[in-house]
């Protein structure tokens, strides 16, 4: 789009945009494709801001009363739509996330304009602050944005959602207690014959049971381990996500299902809850320090106490300051010991390739250098990875290691030679000597 084809929104508006392109010039293929999206980030930042003003001032020229100020909203989202040619749902999106931005969280629309964040992590920020307390949402803020500048989207989401909810600890039994009561299934009608089935669940339970599905569709399609392999070819074929669904109706229905094999219809689901030990005791240590569950975050420690007595399905680890644990086995054994693979996915909670959130107990256990070039089973050489960055790692062309003295932290280079640095969720403590020594480089 040129001058031509369009009126400025502003004197000087082209000129800017010209200008910051050029400052955007293309080192590589990987680079042109970056430097693209931050000129696009920069140019939806000014949408939003753009977008703010149009609505601020129709609602200043038209007056204000509560009925005014709706029926203006209605006649400007349909304005919208038409223009943009998109539906008046999306644009009431847009109407938001532009007010929100220019409003509550103006740091965020800032570090747009400067490219320093992506749009889906403006749309995260705001989703998850917007639903926080307001007073939790302008504490967090400047933490956030500066979280959303040094984090991938889906790790900022999850980083800012565990955050918020710390900072909320205090009334989390409480608020766990309303939503409890609102749980519920629901049935909604859908194309060729399908319907879906949704159902409202405490998020422990709701993991628990899709852990077991996954669990159990991994040994019924052969990708589990041990005697299910030899039923991939009863399983016809089907996916993942098709042997969970055909599970699932089994256990709904049937309950317990016969015609399930035995080492299918033993699993049970695998949960790790981590309890701060001095939290189950001291009720002001727990609003700092409260309970997790993997892949959920914390919840409250009357919970946390009751799953701590459960079943063996829930896998309880009290983490203390002077915890005595073996972290390295050397070189005496590949396979990692039990208590040693649990640490390892307990101190990642997650796959450790750039920007994946798959949960570490659905992960394998890599050797970050490969045993067969003299890699160690040891806390220091073992990271969680998915199956498919698991195979990345080893063919395709990136070079991977964990940062020496960083507790955890890997360091991936991309074939064009990028750096990427990923946290776990914990860090194991580094014992080091009292001299003065240089700072780990992360």
């Amino acid at each position: 789009m040129s001058e031509d084809d369009d009126p400025e929104p502003y004197p000087g508006y082209w000129d800017e945009v010209t200008e910051r392109a050029a400052a955007f010039t293309p080192r590589d293929a990987v680079g042109q494709v970056t430097d693209i999206a931050a000129v696009l980030t920069i140019q939806t930042a000014e949408q939003y801001a753009s977008v703010a003003a149009l609505r601020r001032e129709t609602m200043t020229d038209a007056g204000s009363s509560a009925v005014a100020d709706e029926m203006i909203d209605r006649s400007l989202r349909l304005e919208l739509a038409a223009a943009l040619r998109l539906t008046e749902y999306a644009v009431g999106d847009l109407l938001a996330r532009s007010t929100a931005l220019v409003e509550r969280y103006p740091a965020a629309l800032d570090a747009m304009m400067h490219a320093r964040i992506t749009d889906q992590h403006a749309r995260y920020l705001v989703d998850l602050l917007d639903a926080a307390d307001a007073e939790t949402a302008v504490r967090l803020t400047r933490v956030a944005v500066a979280l959303a500048e040094e984090l991938p989207a889906g790790s900022f989401r999850r980083r800012l959602r565990r955050l918020i909810e710390t900072e909320e600890a205090v009334t989390l039994a409480e608020r766990h207690a309303r939503a409890v009561a609102e749980r519920c299934v629901t049935i909604e009608a859908a194309d060729d014959g399908m319907m879906r089935v949704t159902a409202y669940l405490p998020a422990v339970e709701a993991h628990a049971a899709f852990d077991r599905l996954t669990r159990m569709a991994k040994a019924m399609t052969g990708r589990g381990r041990g005697d299910a392999r030899p039923f991939a070819e009863s399983a016809g074929g089907r996916s993942l996500d098709q042997a969970r669904a055909d599970i699932l109706c089994d256990l709904l229905i049937d309950g317990v299902c016969a015609d399930h094999d035995a080492a299918v219809r033993g699993i049970r689901p695998t949960v790790l809850v981590t309890v701060p030990a001095l939290s189950l005791l001291d009720p002001e240590h727990a609003r700092s320090h409260p309970a997790e569950v993997e892949g959920i975050g914390p919840i409250g420690i009357d919970r946390a106490r009751k799953l701590c007595g459960a079943a063996a399905s829930w896998v309880r680890i009290l983490t203390h300051p002077e915890t005595g644990i073996a972290l390295s086995v050397g070189r005496t054994r590949y396979d990692p010991p039990p208590e040693l693979r649990r640490l390892v996915r307990w101190r990642a909670e997650r796959c450790l390739a750039p920007g994946c959130t798959m949960p570490a107990s659905r992960c394998e256990i890599d050797h970050t250098r490969a045993w067969v070039d003299g890699g160690e089973t040891s806390l220091e050489n073992l990271a969680p990875l998915c199956t498919g960055h698991h195979h990345v790692k080893h063919s395709g062309g990136w070079s991977v290691q964990q940062v020496a003295g960083s507790g955890g932290v890997m360091e991936w280079i991309s074939p064009t030679g990028r750096r990427y640095l990923v946290e776990p969720e914990r860090r194991m403590p580094v014992f080091r000597s009292s001299v003065a020594s240089e700072p780990a480089p992360f």
